[in-house]
């Protein structure tokens, strides 16, 4: 083969392959963050990852790499409509108009009431709610750290209690006989359990365990005094979500409260008269 014919050939293809790679380059580069394009209409990456943040329960179950795919789909349905909607003028219709109407309100309502929140729960809210309401009124009770074998019948636990006096082994006990997955109850007050399981759980001394059954609704106990302790407030990390919700209800209730003090507010019955204030004062007591 004539040598110069090799080179140029040789030339080619590698102006060519370098063509392609810039060519792929250049595409890759136009797409990038680009989802799908939906007759010309971009979706984004940014927006599929806003809808994977928006639903936690999602996230707590599979990984964005995993949503991602499916969730391209779903977008795409979604834009097809929409221009779909949007070619037929379902936006000029009363149906549209009535309906945006009613959510545009919902929506004002739920972003007012978000705001209201989140100025009034603030960390530091939070913080003084728990130091000074949450521990300064803590009452400590005494606590019990408690393991339990449950089983049917009594002739059973009795065979248990047998067992342990013969010098068995509580947990491998536990693992033949009860019918409850949870052996270990940790700690808990008297008036968490029901009172025929508090009541022979309290009265055992550290480290023994019932010598009779303990019958309740469940079936047949035998129970092993682990520790006591006297109980002691939560950290604020174990306790933070609850305290937020609680403001939050507060905070959304003193705010429908300022508005019914300052607004202007008749009420009618299905007659059309108006209802009396103090009728109004007692139906709310």
């Amino acid at each position: 083969m004539n040598k110069k014919y090799l080179l140029a050939t040789t030339a080619a293809v590698v102006v060519i392959a370098a063509a392609a790679f810039v060519s792929c380059k250049v595409y890759a580069e136009k797409n990038a963050g680009v989802a799908a394009r939906v007759n010309g209409e971009v979706i984004s990456i940014e927006e599929i990852r806003k809808g994977y943040n928006d639903n936690p329960q999602i996230a707590a179950q599979v990984s964005f790499e995993q949503f991602y795919p499916k969730a391209v789909d779903i977008f795409v349905n979604g834009k097809l409509l929409y221009q779909a909607a949007s070619n037929a003028k379902i936006q000029e219709t009363p149906e549209y108009k009535e309906q945006l109407k009613t959510a545009q309100e919902d929506l004002a309502r739920k972003v007012y009431l978000e705001d209201v929140v989140a100025k009034q729960v603030t960390q530091a809210a939070i913080e003084d709610f728990y130091n000074n309401t949450y521990v300064k009124n803590f009452e400590s009770k005494k606590e019990a750290r408690a393991k339990h074998i449950l089983v049917e019948d009594e002739a059973t636990a009795n065979e248990i209690i047998k067992q342990l006096n013969e010098g068995g082994n509580f947990d491998e006990l536990a693992k033949k006989y009860t019918k409850d997955s949870t052996v270990e109850l940790g700690y808990f007050s008297e008036d968490i359990m029901v009172p025929e399981f508090t009541k022979a759980t309290f009265a055992l001394p550290k480290g023994e365990y019932t010598k009779a059954p303990v019958k309740t609704q469940f079936g047949y106990h035998v129970i092993l005094v682990e520790d006591f302790r006297d109980s002691q407030p939560l950290p604020l990390k174990d306790v933070e979500p609850q305290i937020k919700n609680l403001l939050s209800q507060q905070a959304i209730a003193q705010t429908f409260d300022n508005l019914y003090k300052n607004g202007q507010i008749q009420k009618y019955d299905l007659e059309g008269k108006e209802i009396p204030v103090a009728v109004e004062q007692q139906l709310a007591k």
